[in-house]
């Protein structure tokens, strides 16, 4: 898993800023993040600007294809890279952590402590953080998805849970500190990174840079770890036999190369939407965590229904009455997700997941299955028709992007 690189989250409880909070910057973003987070940053600011210019999208692509080329030679040498840029990123938050706790303003912690007017409800606080914070948890199942690689299938469970501990202790240190050098209404109105502005606070300008320098090595980093995941999911799938054959297919190096093309090809066409967003940073944040609450949803469903029908409990039923508290948790709260998020990225997610089909259709026929079920019709004619609305809605600016 990668680990994320914070910006406070006092931020995301403004009624201006209400998602500037994030816990690691998305790969289409890192361009501009570097440049435009530090306040005196001057021409290279204007140039990159927000991840949705010209310059800053064209170095993304450059960059994006010259981690596909990185990638095609070989698993563990990406690996090893990835180790590398892991403790680089780590050290800056360390850093800041700590220089930020010798400036600690009890005081001014006191005062943010105790809210603000404009924030709203404590309610609307946690709904308006809560695509953030499904962000910054995102890849906690990475271990489990690269599990052919573990030695041990031991490791796997133990470096998930360390990886949902280290990030959830990265996450909380961050902010809380943050609340102690400058008041919650000042973060608010930070550019992004608002760490870089809080150390700037902090230490003075080097500070920006600090953070700046290493927001960029942490997004590079990322988006390596994010690659490999990626094209390793729709290999698996397609080793299962529920993903198109030829993304199953690997070169001499265990390199899944045909998954690790789609996933680059989809990556650019992210990166040319961009360029058309008010806000490619947030958007590609939201967007990213919209698209995974479905699937979280279905899956908690798939859990429930499971433990309700003690279909895999036969032999062995110790544990039924854990597991039926822990599916219930999990739907209710990816429920809870998808309200939320609100209907904008729903809206959007099914934009994405309805030309999908086609690669559905295609193992069907590969199969020679009959293409849909009755359930899976209905399925079918709930992506197209929100496929359908979500174009419309763009179209006529009932939303945007």
């Amino acid at each position: 898993m990668s680990t994320p690189t914070p910006r406070p989250a006092s931020a995301s409880t403004s009624a201006s800023s209400p998602r500037s909070a994030t816990g690691q910057a998305p790969p289409s973003a890192w361009s501009s993040t570097g440049s435009s987070s530090c306040p005196r940053s001057g021409r290279s600011s204007r140039r990159s600007g927000n991840g949705d210019t010209v310059l800053a999208i064209g170095i993304s692509s450059v960059a994006l294809w010259g981690f596909f080329l990185l990638i095609r030679r070989g698993i563990k040498e990406a690996a090893a890279i990835n180790r590398i840029v892991t403790v680089a990123k780590i050290v800056p938050i360390i850093i800041f952590i700590l220089l930020a706790l010798f400036v600690f303003k009890p005081d001014v912690f006191a005062a943010n402590w105790g809210g603000a007017d404009y924030a709203g409800s404590l309610f609307d606080q946690v709904r308006g953080t809560m695509l953030v914070t499904v962000f910054v948890f995102l890849g906690v199942e990475g271990a489990s998805t690269y599990s052919r690689h573990a030695k041990r299938r031991a490791d796997v469970g133990r470096a998930t849970i360390l990886g949902f501990v280290s990030v959830f202790a990265v996450f909380a240190s961050v902010t809380i500190v943050s609340y102690g050098v400058l008041p919650m209404g000042e973060i608010a109105k930070l550019r992004q990174p608002s760490m870089a502005g809080v150390l700037e606070a902090a230490v003075g300008p080097w500070g920006a840079w600090f953070v700046s320098i290493g927001l960029i090595v942490s997004v590079l980093g990322a988006y390596l770890a994010w690659s490999l995941m990626a094209a390793e999911v729709l290999f698996v799938a397609a080793q299962d036999h529920d993903m198109p054959r030829f993304l199953g297919r690997a070169n001499k190096q265990d390199v899944p190369v045909n998954a690790l093309l789609l996933t680059a090809l989809f990556v650019q066409a992210v990166l040319v939407i961009l360029y058309f967003a008010h806000n490619a940073l947030d958007l590609a944040l939201d967007l990213t965590s919209a698209l995974t609450l479905i699937p979280f949803f279905l899956a908690a469903l798939y859990a429930l229904k499971l433990v309700l029908t003690r279909e895999s409990y036969v032999e062995q039923p110790r544990g039924w009455g854990r597991d039926l508290v822990v599916t219930i948790l999990a739907t209710v709260y990816t429920a809870f997700l998808l309200f939320a998020a609100g209907l904008t990225f729903v809206l959007l997610s099914f934009i994405v997941y309805a030309p999908a089909t086609i690669l559905f259709v295609m193992v069907r026929r590969e199969q020679g299955r009959k293409l849909f079920s009755g359930r899976e019709l209905v399925i079918l004619a709930v992506s197209v028709l929100g496929a359908i609305a979500g174009i419309v809605a763009l179209s006529v600016g009932w939303i945007t992007l």
